[in-house]
Formats: structure tokens, sequence, C-alpha cells
């Protein structure tokens, strides 16, 4: 006889069994507890409403009860109601294992990627999602469609164009969980096309490679020199991945003239390029570069999240795509059941259209180009050495290192508690471009108080 009980609010699934049905519901509800199925603390259903549900007499609920507390498993007290009783469980000592090396965890992460978790507007956020959920239509609720909800997919239009120069319509608009997920799609339906490989940068991050070799792409880097990625022989490919406005990670905009031939190439041979606008929003020196995509909204897909600009967590991302590939990738996106929180779409759709994401970047752009220009002057002043270059945007910077010094310096950085990259580590296995020593600097992600810290313990590990 199983029955759920929900008079009062709480739901409770006790089935009693064996003969008897007080000893049946008395075992039922001790085993509930043993198990932790009913936790320390948990209200029980009053006697009437559980006997009511369970079809039994009153008494019959009471007097299990009644056991149940002397026994020590429940706590009854007037005007609390019946709780399961807090308890202490012993465990069997778990078998000695070897001790592992000591691993010092560190003090500091300047691993890049990863903005400043701290400064995440939350009250500004809450309120979005306030004002977002009470206007929201009741088919927000629902299954929705697969490019997304239409108040993101419209805000993010008119934010796109205005601030990144994207030629953005919101029927051509997906939202995804974030850039691996808008990747990986990306990757299959470029597979279903015929695709055997992409072009990709000389450097960049293993975890997008990765999810396009899952996809059964192979990844061709191209070769990079001082003026970015070399895109003048793209003989052969029929895609490419690039971070135009700002190279992951070494930190340069792609040349005004790469930037024309890469979109010559694509009309010229009705290739795609896709274009990763990581943080496109954090330009210091000047006005941000625009989108490629501005250039050529038929041959370039444009990638963006908000995991720079306020936190990975949230897992909201978007392509702009193409006229000629849009239709596939909402119906394959459609049919795998990709779906990102309607919630937390309409959240961010109200935090656009409000001004709050625009005064939350401005702030973000302020304080981060602070925490570089503090970078510069302390490796002027005690690592004279050591070049910073990259640094005219973005949330990192590339610190060169002399020959040979890499792995000694990333290993001195972690004797000094910190979490920090090495060049080498975000390397294509395949490129053909001479290695270079560096370290690459995440100064996004520690809060402002533990700045300076970061920056004594980083240059007592460098040369």
């Amino acid at each position: 006889m199983a029955r759920t009980w929900a008079t009062l609010g709480v739901d409770l699934h006790v089935e009693p069994t064996g003969s008897g049905v007080r000893k049946g519901l008395t075992d039922a509800l001790r085993e509930a507890v043993r198990s932790g199925r009913l936790a320390p603390g948990t209200r029980l259903p009053s006697s009437r409403s559980l006997a009511a549900d369970l079809g039994v007499a009153r008494n019959t609920v009471a007097d299990a009860y009644g056991d149940l507390v002397a026994e020590g498993w429940l706590t009854a007290r007037q005007g609390s109601g019946t709780r399961v009783a807090g308890r202490s469980v012993v465990r069997p000592a778990p078998r000695a294992a070897p001790c592992p090396p000591e691993q010092r965890r560190p003090a500091y992460d300047l691993v890049p990627g990863t903005p400043d978790l701290a400064s995440f507007p939350r009250t500004a956020w809450l309120k979005a999602a306030r004002r977002a959920l009470s206007v929201a239509p009741h088919d927000a609720l629902g299954y929705g469609d697969p490019r997304g909800r239409p108040e993101l997919r419209t805000a993010l239009a008119g934010y796109l164009s205005r601030a990144r120069g994207v030629r953005a319509d919101p029927e051509r608009i997906v939202i995804c969980s974030g850039f691996s997920d808008g990747l990986t799609l990306l990757g299959a339906v470029l597979r279903r096309r015929g695709l055997r490989s992409l072009a990709v940068e000389s450097y960049g991050l293993d975890v997008h490679w990765n999810l396009l070799h899952r996809s059964g792409l192979r990844t061709t880097p191209l070769p990079f020199d001082e003026l970015g990625t070399d895109t003048g022989d793209m003989t052969g490919a029929r895609a490419v991945l690039l971070t135009p406005a700002h190279q992951f990670p070494m930190g340069v905009p792609l040349h005004p003239d790469r930037r024309a031939a890469v979109v010559g190439w694509a009309r010229g041979t009705g290739g795609f390029v896709l274009e990763d606008d990581y943080d496109g929003e954090f330009r210091y020196d000047r006005q941000p570069v625009g989108a490629l995509q501005g250039l050529d909204p038929d041959h370039v897909i444009h990638l963006g999240t908000v995991s720079k600009s306020l936190a990975p967590a949230l897992r909201l991302g978007w392509l702009v795509l193409p006229p000629s590939l849009a239709d596939e990738v909402i119906s394959l996106k459609g049919e795998g059941g990709w779906s990102t929180g309607a919630l937390d779409q309409l959240t961010l759709a109200e935090f656009i259209t409000s001004g709050a994401y625009d005064r939350h970047v401005r702030a973000a752009r302020l304080r981060y180009r602070r925490r570089r220009d503090a970078l510069v002057a302390a490796l002027a002043t005690r690592a004279p050495a050591v070049h910073a270059t990259g640094i005219a945007a973005g949330l990192h910077a590339v610190l060169q290192l002399p020959p040979g010094t890499e792995r000694s310096v990333v290993q001195a950085a972690a004797w000094q508690g910190l979490a920090v990259h090495g060049l080498s580590r975000h390397r294509h296995p395949d490129a053909v471009t001479p290695p270079q020593d560096a370290l690459v600097v995440g100064y996004g992600t520690p809060p402002d108080h533990a700045w300076s810290g970061a920056l004594d313990a980083l240059c007592r590990a460098l040369p």
C-alpha cells in the first residue's frame, strides 16, 4: 500500500509491509530514517493527516509515532510536531591507503579564463530575476523554442549590434549553454555536411580541440606570428575557428589585412569562420575591435557568452548564424533536446535591456584595467627582464621568459602558492610555429583584496 501524503505541503512516501498495519507502518518509517531517506530534523505529517492519506485509523499512526519516539528515532514536542531525531552515525574506519605526495593548495589562482567571481552583481541579478519572472508569460515555463527565449534573442540582437558591430537577426540567434555547447553543436552540423577537418589557431584551448575531435573533425593548426594567426594559406579548408578580436592566449588582435583575407576566403569558397568572441568587451587602450561577423554575416558564425563578463556558472552563450546554416543548427538542437534554462534567459534579457549589463561591464573593465596596470608596474620594478605582451585587452597577459626557463618558472610559481599556466600548455600539438617560453597570467580571477598578494608571489617566482 504505497501512498503519498501532501495535505499540509509535505510529501511523505511510506509503504507499510508485513502483517499488521501498525507494525508495518512502524517498520517502514524506521527504515526510512535508518537509511537516511528521512534526514534528521525532517518534520513528519500529523497523525491525522497521514492516517487520512493512508486510509488507516489515526490511533494506528499515533501509536507508530509513539513507538519510534520511544526508540529514539523520532522526537515529539508540543508546537513543534513530530520530527526525525538527530543522531550520530558510527561508520567503520576506512582502510589505510598509501599517502600521496604532498600537494600544496594554491593560495592564488592566476589561471586564465575566469573573471572575478566575487564581483558578480548579485543584487542587480536578483532584481532582474524578480522583474523578469513577474512578467514572464506562462509559455516561458514550457519546453519552448529550440533557439531560446525570444526576449533574450531580441535583447542580444540589439546589444551585439550596438556594442560589438554584429549584424544579428533574432530569428538567427540560438541560445546555448556556453561556448562549448555551441561549438559541439556546430561541430556536429559541419560533420553532417561532410567536413573532415577544421583549421584552428596554433595557440588555443585543448578543450575546444577535443570537442571538435569528438565530433569527428580533425584540427589543423595555422601558422602564427606577430600579426596574429596567418590566414593567407587556407587551401583545402572549409571552416576555421578564430579568436580575431583578442587571440587566446597570445593576446593580439587579428591584423586588418588578415581579417579581410579570411573573409575573402570564406566568400570565395563558401566556407565558414567560427568567431570566438570570448572577451570582446574588455579593451583598455581604445575602442574594442569590432566583431568579424560584421564584415560578412553570411559566412561568419559569431559565438559569444557571459562566462567572462558575468560568470561561467550561468551557462549562457549564443550563436549568431548565417542564413544558410541556421535551419540545420536549429533542427539539430531541437532533435537533441539541447536546452538552456528559460528563467536564466529571461533574467539575462532583463539585465541587458535595463542597462544593468552595460553598467556591470564598464565597472569590470575599469577594475581589470587597474589590475593590468598594477601588473605592468610591478614587472617594471621587480622583474624588468620579463616583458608583458597581449595587454591591450582581455583578462590575462603573456609574460615572455628567457629561453628554456618556462618549466622552472611554473614550478617556482607553484612553490609560491600560485596556480599559473605556461604558454606551452596552450600550443597545439601539431603546430609548426616555433615554441616560446612564457607564462599566461590571468588577472581576472583573484578578488580585489587578494591581487597585491598575488602580484608579490608572482614577482618572487619570476627570473
